[in-house]
């Protein structure tokens, strides 16, 4: 039986198809005391690189993981323990340390996606949790649902989780007549008619999070809670993101519009703008992004203000806002009166991503009521 003074830090899952990541640097010594959610190191995966959060406080004694070696998902990378335990005894414990396998419902363990049918065609999703209401994570402009890979199991803890790759995105289908607001609004509420939700709580981001303020308009008994991040539809004013990257077309072009995303510009990484590119070239995703870019934000300008008509609904929502955003201007975030605010220093628009332990513990806590 191993000893329960000692915690292993573990390589993380982040994502559905994350197998392994690389130990890029430390960011603590040996015999640093850390805090639950303190960054302790840095880790770069095929699809991002990102600080690792503490999920355990205590006394780093042995930082395992070797900066740019690669470690399979839950390898031992550190060790906490209190000053009581032996330094024979983390030995012992590292020496005898046997990565589990993966858990059921891994992607190495069957399907990691399914998919729904709606009018617009196929809908691609994902689904965490069984315990709980159902929540809907609700990615933006040009994302998919692999932008949640730091939210979803975390918020599977307490919610049955559904990510889903909006009509036009990921690998759903790009067959929309019309893409608008309004449109994406309703293959939402077809979404959870297939999947057989009456209601949830919605996360939405960005543009995502204009739709979920749609969807209380639209539909209002369906929606439980809102939490709007870094959101579209507070208010007109938009930065150049959304032009610019419907305009690039190679990495040149696109990685620096990529940064603007991030207060830490390094998170942009080479995997991350070539993931980029390959959706952006895939058939039928360059006329499905400049119709909605049109129609949406055309004249560098948020055309919808869905904020604005929410009423009463207002009350259910938590706005969430990186206040380094380069895209929509933080002062948004003051435009839903009624709504709870919490503006987090140091991240930009994708603040969930930037700040992910402080996100995923505010949407807890107001799903909770």
């Amino acid at each position: 039986m191993s000893d329960p003074r000692i915690k292993p830090v573990v390589m993380p899952k982040w994502g559905l198809s994350m197998k392994e990541g690389k130990v890029t640097s430390w960011l603590v010594e040996d015999g640093k005391t850390i805090n639950v959610g303190d960054q302790i190191l840095e880790i770069e995966t095929d699809k991002i690189a990102g600080a690792l959060e503490a999920q355990d406080g205590g006394i780093l004694r042995r930082r395992v993981g070797v900066p740019d070696a690669t470690y399979s998902v839950k390898a031992l990378i550190g060790v906490i323990a209190p000053p009581e335990v032996s330094d024979a005894e983390v030995d012992a414990y590292v020496a005898a340390y046997v990565t589990p396998p993966p858990d059921e419902g891994d992607e190495e363990s069957g399907p990691s996606y399914e998919w729904a049918d709606v009018g617009a065609g196929k809908i691609r999703y994902a689904k965490r949790g069984d315990k709980g209401d159902p929540l809907i994570l609700i990615h933006g402009f040009g994302g998919d649902l692999d932008n949640w890979l730091f939210n979803i199991d975390a918020l599977g803890e307490v919610a049955t989780v559904y990510a889903l790759d909006l009509p036009g995105h990921g690998q759903s289908s790009k067959t929309m007549a019309k893409p608008s607001l309004k449109s994406m609004t309703s293959a939402l509420a077809e979404f959870m008619d297939a999947a057989g939700i009456a209601s949830a709580h919605l996360v939405g981001h960005s543009m995502g999070g204009a739709i979920a303020m749609q969807m209380a308009i639209d539909h209002p008994s369906r929606v439980k809670t809102m939490t709007l991040i870094n959101s579209g539809g507070l208010g007109e004013e938009i930065g150049s993101y959304v032009k610019d990257y419907v305009a690039a077309e190679g990495r040149r072009d696109l990685k620096p519009v990529l940064e603007t995303l991030f207060a830490d510009k390094s998170l942009v990484s080479r995997q991350l703008v070539d993931d980029v590119l390959k959706y952006k070239r895939l058939d039928g995703v360059q006329p499905f992004l400049s119709s909605l870019a049109e129609t949406i934000f055309g004249g560098g300008r948020q055309k919808d203000a869905p904020g604005k008509a929410l009423g009463g609904a207002a009350s259910k929502a938590l706005v969430i806002w990186g206040a380094g955003d380069e895209v929509i201007p933080p002062a948004h975030a003051q435009n839903l009166p009624g709504a709870k605010v919490h503006v987090i220093e140091g991240a930009g628009h994708m603040v969930f991503m930037e700040k992910a332990s402080e996100v995923n513990a505010l949407i807890k806590s107001h799903i909770a009521g």
